[in-house]
């Protein structure tokens, strides 16, 4: 009779890979993997059955991670205006502590045939509209969410081909600013107080 899987050391072996994943990338064998979590090859295709599958595990692992962090940064807080609170997003985002969910996530949106995680560019664009649209409420601008998640992406693209933080820093500030009152409609004059 085999062994059976132990869940709770599936789910340290993925914690463990995890880790590793996010401080260093994508590994191409399962040696780095095995290493990360004190364990064999053997054993990791063991609880995940295939090197793909492991890899899957945690890529949505990490991808869980990021959600969970990322929605923190974006999620309103009464006592702030939601443009001060995606400009401390931003920083979150882009410095140390997001930088390695980029580094890991921007490889993927790259993959033109997403093998590993089909229809990820998809997901990983439209699940961040519901907490900008939440956010943006707060001053009026539900509607602009599509255009602050396009020019977060684009300005993450530019930061990690150019190097140059001061430069898409500056844009990034520059963008929330102007994230102000809605314009007036048009076709109907402005309102006067009498």
């Amino acid at each position: 009779m085999g062994r059976q899987k132990q869940p709770e050391i599936r789910e340290r072996l993925l914690e463990a890979c995890t880790d590793a994943v996010l401080a260093g990338g994508l590994p191409d064998r399962l040696e780095p993997f095995a290493v990360a979590s004190g364990t064999s090859a053997r054993m990791l295709l063991y609880h995940f059955g295939t090197k793909e599958a492991l890899l899957r595990a945690v890529l949505q692992h990490a991808r869980a991670r990021q959600r969970r962090d990322w929605e923190a940064l974006l999620r309103v807080r009464a006592d702030e205006d939601y443009r001060r609170t995606l400009a401390r997003a931003w920083a979150g985002m882009t410095g140390p502590a997001g930088q390695r969910y980029l580094a890991v996530f921007n490889r993927l949106r790259e993959d033109a045939e997403q093998q590993l995680w089909p229809g990820f560019r998809r997901e990983a664009t439209t699940d961040w509209l519901a907490p900008l649209q939440e956010g943006l409420r707060t001053i009026g601008r539900p509607e602009l969410a599509t255009l602050v998640l396009a020019v977060v992406r684009g300005l993450i693209v530019d930061l990690d081909a150019t190097g140059d933080t001061d430069r898409v820093d500056h844009a990034w500030a520059t963008f929330v600013a102007e994230l102000g009152e809605p314009p007036l409609r048009p076709g109907r004059p402005p309102t006067s107080a009498r």
